[in-house]
């Protein structure tokens, strides 16, 4: 298996192609999950002392929906620019990405979990950094198309 510096273009795209698929999979399962809790009718999702369980995870399901196409994005994008894989600014768009993946969806999450008098758990304080790491990932694919030759 290649190391992080030896991967391929096709290698790259190929593992954002992965992590895509598995986000979508992942959390368009648990929007139906929380469809279903809002079907049956169960009380600790819908009561009215539940709304903030009920916004942080439908928060959790879209960034994390949203992240597997952004994934998916960076995918199409490795593939159409090759030079974008093999620079400084592409492993650092890849690595801040699979973070951000993980922890925007799982602060929203913990949030709702335990959360207190209308204010959301601690968990959420996961949401700044996974968003911080995003911003990271976005401005290194700009800097690496940037620098890319044309």
């Amino acid at each position: 298996m290649p190391t992080t510096r030896e991967r391929t273009p096709e290698d790259y795209a190929a593992r954002h192609l992965r992590r895509g698929w598995l986000c979508l999979l992942v959390f368009l399962a648990a929007g139906l999950a929380l469809e279903s809790l809002h079907g049956l009718k169960v009380g600790a999702y819908l009561d009215l002392d539940q709304a903030v369980r009920r916004h942080m995870w439908t928060l959790a399901h879209a960034h994390g929906a949203l992240l597997g196409l952004v994934h998916l994005g960076l995918a199409a994008t490795a593939r159409a620019h090759p030079s974008l894989t093999t620079c400084s600014h592409g492993h650092v768009a890849s690595n801040s990405l699979d973070l951000a993946s993980l922890l925007l969806p799982l602060g929203f999450f913990l949030g709702g979990l335990w959360h207190y008098a209308g204010d959301p758990g601690l968990g959420v304080l996961l949401v700044p950094v996974g968003g911080a790491l995003l911003v990271v990932a976005a401005l290194q694919v700009l800097l690496g198309l940037r620098a890319a030759p044309p």
